[in-house]
């Protein structure tokens, strides 16, 4: 299912100037003392199991002793610029418990483990190749999602904030059969509202393993929340189902769940809830929102076939003629947008005058 919908490769598109200079704006892109290419000097690394003795196609890397030093002492400092003020004062008190490495996916990620000496609690972050789609995603999920979300670019090197939380292919084989009725309904609603913000921002391939579930207990019961963590295929393919997590078969649980759990009255009253409150973010960040957009109109992180492919998807889905007059993946995603946008303005106003 996964070749008819997308391409096997997506290739990596550089960071022009102009959003670059967006990124450094708003604090984005600062110097970092080591590189995505530097950690791919480890000289040996072993397999990394998960509880259950299975491949998790992460190895641990190992280096050698003279390089191990420097580089943990620069991790440790871009963990600081990450998550404080970037000083020296703490770096006595962490530790780099183990750098590993992704075999599987496109961005091949190095997963640092840091932790505090102190009270012997832990962290992790990511190392990854400055991929233009990517960057795109994870600015566009800091505005218009539930969420925020950490990350740094500098030259070709992005770092990215561990996203805690259950992978959503675990959480469906090991935890939802387990969830009460009154759960696995709230469940089916969650991911009904992250299919629609997927779906209109045109983030793609949520696949189970790209998208965590988050467990919240609140008094007497549990609350659950689905988040992205893979923002690799940011308006990319020209396939619209590729940007609709319940086309993947990963998530077929998911969707024989919404089926079962909400009557269609609920789950377009579900999915009214999340364009409404994605109207409401572009509004609220509306300078910022501009800025961005306006940096990927001029850019190009896709191909001419399917920037065509995708807004002839859309127009059958909206029926909204603009779509055809976009000629990059940046209009049309603010296409998507203004639709969603102009329909939430045209309902209150109509309230208003009622």
């Amino acid at each position: 299912m996964e070749q008819k919908l997308m391409s096997k490769k997506k290739p990596s598109f550089p960071i022009n100037e102009r959003f670059n200079r967006y990124l450094a704006k708003y604090n984005r892109n600062t110097m970092i003392p080591v590189f995505y290419e530097d950690l791919l000097r480890f000289s040996g690394s072993i397999v990394v199991y998960d509880q259950h003795e299975e491949d998790t196609f992460w190895v641990r890397c190992y280096y050698p002793d003279h390089e191990r030093l420097e580089i943990d002492e620069s991790l440790k400092k871009v963990y600081t610029i990450l998550h404080s003020d970037g000083s020296d004062d703490s770096l006595e008190f962490l530790n780099i418990d183990a750098i590993d490495y992704c075999t599987f996916g496109n961005s091949k990620p190095f997963r640092v483990k840091v932790r505090n000496i102190l009270n012997d609690s832990f962290t992790y972050f990511y190392v990854k190749t400055a991929d233009a789609s990517r960057v795109y995603g994870l600015e566009f999920e800091h505005l218009l999602s539930p969420h925020r979300i950490n990350f740094l670019v500098y030259k070709e090197t992005l770092i990215e904030e561990h996203i805690a939380g259950i992978p959503g292919d675990v959480f469906i084989e090991d935890h939802m059969p387990t969830c009460s009725d009154r759960e696995q309904t709230q469940i089916a609603k969650q991911f009904v509202k992250f299919n629609e913000r997927c779906t209109v921002r045109l983030l793609g391939d949520m696949r189970s393993y790209n998208y965590v579930v988050i467990p919240t207990h609140d008094f007497d019961h549990v609350q659950y929340q689905i988040r992205a963590i893979d923002f690799d295929q940011q308006c990319y393919e020209g396939n619209l189902k590729v940007y609709r997590p319940q086309f993947f078969k990963e998530n077929f649980k998911m969707v024989k769940l919404v089926s079962e759990k909400l009557q269609e009255s609920s789950i377009e009253q579900y999915r009214k809830e999340e364009r409404s409150l994605l109207a409401k973010r572009i509004i609220n960040t509306k300078s910022r929102y501009k800025e961005l957009i306006r940096c990927m109109i001029n850019d190009h992180v896709s191909t001419g076939d399917k920037v065509k492919n995708l807004r002839q998807d859309l127009y059958k889905y909206t029926n909204d003629v603009k779509f055809k007059r976009a000629s990059t993946m940046g209009q049309i995603l603010r296409t998507a947008l203004d639709f969603v946008k102009r329909n939430y303005e045209d309902v209150n106003m109509k309230r208003l005058l009622s």
